[in-house]
């Protein structure tokens, strides 16, 4: 079932590529969340992808009011190589055991494939979905779309 625009954000817990559990809620109530599905690190769209979000973190995300959080089925090992080669400060999560499960919650999980789909979804400090965009796994995503979204908040 996929989250819409105006549903609560489903929470969840998973850990970040350096081990340390990260939950959604955490960010209730004080930083809106840039919540970023990608397919799989070391993959050419997804570096690109997520090297564009590093490089424009702070245009996108403005004055520590929005977090960044990216998420894909590889093992928090591969995160943590991934991340350091890349230089991602942001929480990179491993959504690998149970298997694709906080991608099928937000309705992004190719079973086919067994990976996400590039969704995104901002979630506003309440909670609540406040636009998503869900690619096709070779479609990479338009950071112009990310700042419109986020001024509207």
């Amino acid at each position: 079932m996929a989250v819409e625009v105006g549903g609560v954000a489903p929470d969840f817990e998973l850990k970040d590529q350096h081990g340390t559990p990260v939950r959604l809620s955490d960010f209730r109530g004080g930083r809106n969340v840039v919540l970023v599905f990608f397919p799989l690190a070391f993959s050419g769209v997804c570096t690109g992808e997520l090297c564009a979000i590093r490089d424009e973190l702070p245009t996108l995300v403005g004055d520590d009011e929005t977090q960044v959080v990216a998420v894909s089925v590889d093992s928090m090992f591969a995160q943590r190589a991934w991340s350091e080669q890349e230089g991602y400060e942001f929480p990179v999560l491993a959504d690998f055991w149970p298997h694709g499960e906080v991608a099928r919650a937000y309705g992004v999980f190719d079973e086919e494939r067994g990976v996400a789909l590039r969704g995104t979804f901002v979630i506003d400090r309440e909670g609540v979905v406040r636009w998503k965009v869900v690619n096709a796994i070779p479609d990479a995503r338009d950071l112009d779309e990310y700042r419109k979204a986020l001024a509207s908040l």
